[in-house]
């Protein structure tokens, strides 16, 4: 089950047949939307809830507390000197020339920050024990605050955590009922920023997600479910409630790491080595690449860019993460009009409560689906299986209120202009991630799931200058797939800094056993029989960079410390990114990363097909085209009714219950052996 910001998608598998829902998301409890879903699919299924084996679960709660700013009251406690880290960030401008820049603020404020006189240095050698009587004054001012969490980030605590622990200790012996998350656990990884923002982060959602996930699991007991629960973590693999519940920083990017692991199967099961995953939901818009099926991935990445997608102006987390770029576009991101009298869409959303106007829930504001609604895109009596009846004349009267009348257009008009506006984010969004990772979007092919990726690849394709998409079957709940699909596994990152030419392979060795043996131990907790892979990856560069790339080679060379294999992959690895390497320079490896995981099963190969059916449907209504700019006929379809070799050309609205395919005048779509609809533009 997969926790959106506007609905919540619930999937399961029996016997190998796939059963899904959506229900909108329930903000005072979420754990009632799951086990209404849950209930539903059982029952679609004829299967009794006590009968479930194993629940395995993705939320975006931990996201959305990060960019609401509703999190646990939370003090954060450093090294004396460090207080204003958080604020200070790496004096980098994401934008180097707006005179007006608004830096994100910190996510704790200066008056909860606090400082201890410590000190250790690069190495982990103490260089100044910890005052004891500033630490009792410390303590006794965090009692009088009412905290309910506190961070602690020590300089250097990545290289030894021994003052963190201490400290640590000391708060839980006089204030045992207040949660306490500690860097060098954490995220035990040189810079400062990237470790304290982290800390701070697991902090702050910590009380909140543990509050959440022990009422999950006491409601699903209650109905005789007393199965093992499992969490997505960020970089897509399967973890324990327990670990989840002490590291809800890792629980950020889970729901849309179960999406990718579902565009990845996708992939393979239609030979695409370069895909570009986009997942459009109630409340944000995701977007992934894929290539070789391998998701890229990072030990870092940001939370709620605020500026223009640029890197730098979110929140940055260092936890090890499925990359992508996540904006808030989504069926229920409210339109306006600013200052320049321009459409704006998002990032706030209508959600579920109360919903765009269309909902008729109470929400007076338009959204995207109010204007995909006014567009012909969406059927009144239809949406969401039927389940949730939208109102035509509600959305029009937001559409003219908010918009049209503010800037003289009419409903349609406005319609459109919300729709490009969100479509144009998105693309851009999509463009800014192909760049910086140094791709041209223009040659992958789209994979597109979640409730509104359907209804806007197409026209995001003709942006982009791509010239196929791929909507997989159950692309409604694509993430809740994807969750049955991931691995059971962990990944641990820590810094430590060797240089190739004097490579101390014993220090090495027993750094690397150690985050082997750390990895096992959270695998093997929940599946100790599996047979498990271990990848590595170091993180190098040349001395004086401030910039490292990853290199991936087996565990056993860097082990044995091969320097030799090292090096010349890392050269391998730095033309591939920047054209040639440099001959000279001291190489450096800065961080490592290892990762256990349990075998996945690969998909079988769809077979090809060709075109044996012209479908010609005898349903059609007005949809509008964004490329004429006006109302076209369009033929609706029903997924459900087409076969392998069936052919729809566009205009075509083809529906199902969970989502909605657009096919506009320039594509025609195909279905597939798996029953996938592989659109092709003229």
């Amino acid at each position: 089950m997969d926790i959106g910001g506007t609905f919540t998608d619930v999937a399961l598998k029996v016997d190998g047949r796939l059963v899904s829902t959506k229900v909108l998301t329930d903000y005072e409890a979420p754990e009632r939307a799951i086990l209404k879903g849950i209930e539903q699919v059982c029952a679609d299924a004829g299967v009794a809830l006590a009968e479930i084996g194993v629940v395995v679960h993705g939320t975006t709660l931990a996201t959305n507390s990060l960019i609401e700013r509703r999190g646990a009251r939370t003090a954060f406690v450093t090294t004396e000197g460090f207080r204003d880290v958080l604020e200070m960030r790496t004096e980098n401008r994401f934008e180097q020339y707006d005179l007006n820049i608004t830096l994100p603020p910190a996510l704790i404020s200066r008056a909860d920050r606090f400082v201890v006189r410590e000190r250790m240095d690069a190495a982990g050698q103490v260089l100044l024990d910890v005052d004891r009587a500033a630490l009792d004054a410390l303590i006794t001012r965090l009692a009088e605050g009412g905290y309910e969490s506190v961070a602690i980030g020590f300089i250097h605590a990545y290289a030894n955590g021994a003052h963190e622990r201490l400290v640590r200790d000391a708060i839980l012996a006089r204030l045992p009922d207040v949660s306490i998350s500690i860097s060098s656990e954490v995220a035990p990884q040189f810079r400062e920023l990237e470790r304290f923002n982290t800390v701070c982060a697991n902090a702050y959602v910590k009380p909140v997600i543990k509050a959440y996930l022990d009422r999950l699991v006491k409601a699903l007991a209650a109905r005789g479910m007393g199965c093992p629960v499992y969490m997505i973590h960020s970089g897509g693999g399967i973890i324990s409630l327990e670990h989840a519940a002490e590291f809800p920083v890792r629980l950020v990017e889970s729901g849309p790491a179960g999406g990718v692991i579902f565009a990845e199967d996708v992939a393979r099961r239609h030979g695409r080595e370069h895909v570009v995953s986009f997942d459009m939901g109630g409340t944000t818009a995701k977007i992934c690449l894929v290539e070789d099926y391998v998701p890229k991935t990072a030990k870092s990445f940001e939370v709620a860019r605020t500026y223009r997608f640029r890197k730098g102006s979110g929140m940055v987390i260092s936890i090890p993460v499925v990359e992508m770029v996540e904006i808030g576009a989504g069926g229920g991101s409210i339109a306006s009009v600013d200052s320049l009298r321009q459409i704006r869409v998002g990032p706030k959303s209508a959600a579920s409560e109360p919903g765009p106007a269309c909902y008729q829930r109470g929400g007076i504001n338009p959204t995207v689906t109010d204007a995909n609604l006014v567009l012909g895109k969406l059927d009144p009596d239809n949406f969401a299986g039927g389940k949730v009846a939208l109102s035509v004349p509600a959305a029009s009267h937001a559409l003219d209120q908010d918009i049209g009348a503010q800037i003289g257009l009419s409903v349609e008009a406005s319609a459109y202009g919300v729709c490009e506006v969100v479509d144009e984010n998105m693309s851009n969004a999509a463009r800014v991630h192909a760049i910086e990772s140094g791709k041209d979007i223009s040659t992958f092919t789209m994979i597109t799931f979640g409730g509104g990726g359907p209804l806007h690849a197409a026209r995001l394709c003709e942006k982009l200058g791509i010239d196929s998409f791929i909507v997989p079957p159950g692309a409604g709940v694509g993430s809740a797939i994807g969750f049955l699909l991931a691995p059971f596994g962990y990944e641990t990152v820590r810094s430590g800094r060797v240089e190739l030419s004097r490579f101390e392979q014993p220090r090495v060795a027993a750094l690397l056993e150690s985050m082997r043996d750390e990895a096992l131990g959270f695998v093997s907790a929940i599946e100790s029989s599996a047979a498990t892979t271990v990848e590595c990856t170091a993180f190098m560069r040349y001395a004086g960079q401030g910039w490292d790339i990853p290199v991936r080679l087996p565990f056993e060379v860097f082990h044995a410390g091969d320097t030799a294999a090292i090096g010349a992959e890392f050269m391998k690895e730095y033309t591939r990114f920047f054209g040639r390497a440099i001959v000279g320079p001291e190489v450096e490896i800065v961080s490592w990363s290892l990762r256990v995981s349990t075998p996945v099963e690969r998909a079988q190969p769809a077979t090809p097909v060709g075109a044996t059916r012209q479908i010609t449907s005898g349903v059609s209504r007005k949809l509008f085209d964004s490329v004429s700019r006006s109302f076209v006929s369009a033929q609706v379809v029903e997924r459900a009714e087409l076969v392998p070799g069936d052919v729809v050309a566009g205009p075509a609205i083809i529906t199902e219950a969970e989502t909605t395919t657009i096919l506009s005048a320039q594509f025609t779509a195909t279905v597939q052996s798996d029953g996938s609809l592989l659109a092709t533009r003229h």
